[in-house]
């Protein structure tokens, strides 16, 4: 089942495959689409991701859980559809460095944004990373409309490492040096694991 980060606002879930449809009807969004550089999936094409994702080893993918939209008590291990607000993913796919993961955050429900979520999601998801597979650098490429991503990983530290004309995006780093490990270690010494 793997486990699940429990922060103050989020829980990071492993990605099921109830969660898939909710998914799905998020990524028919055009604005989504656009923001997070994917193209549109039919439903089965959808569970044929979420299988990949859960079953390779060069990637690791949570579902973000809004903690106060949790119905009852969190119980790890069931799917919490109705508090799903985005997800938060790394994936080591440069042959050259496996300890360099690219990062993505996407909090897809508009009445989720805006409340640091996806800061938070972030922030657990590299403190993971260092922790559990000895990530040094972290890499996030994000399109230049999407102003709220640049300026979130800005702020946690990122800096440009080049921009693409032909995608239209910015490729941003972020070295993980000791004051940053140190400063991840508050979100792994705050959080619950379930496993």
């Amino acid at each position: 089942m793997g486990v699940s980060l429990e922060g103050e606002n989020v829980i990071l879930v492993p990605y099921m495959k109830e969660h898939v449809p909710k998914y799905h009807q998020w990524m028919q969004d055009p604005a989504l689409l656009q923001a997070t550089g994917s193209e549109p999936l039919t439903l089965d094409q959808e569970y044929d991701m979420q299988l990949s994702w859960t079953q390779d080893p060069n990637k690791r993918t949570f579902i973000v859980l809004e903690k106060q939209l949790i119905s009852g008590d969190f119980v790890h291990g069931q799917a919490h559809i109705e508090a799903m607000v985005g997800d938060v993913n790394v994936y080591m796919n440069d042959l050259d460095d496996p300890q360099l993961a690219e990062i993505e955050i996407m909090i897809a429900e508009p009445k989720s944004r805006g409340k640091g979520l996806g800061k938070e999601s972030v922030l657990m998801m590299m403190a993971f990373a260092v922790e559990t597979l000895g990530i040094h650098t972290f890499r996030a490429k994000i399109g230049e409309s999407n102003r709220a991503s640049l300026d979130m990983f800005c702020k946690l530290g990122f800096s440009n490492a080049s921009f693409s004309e032909i995608f239209k995006e910015w490729t941003l780093e972020l070295l993980v040096t000791k004051a940053k490990q140190d400063e991840l270690q508050h979100y792994i010494g705050d959080r619950v694991t379930h496993l």
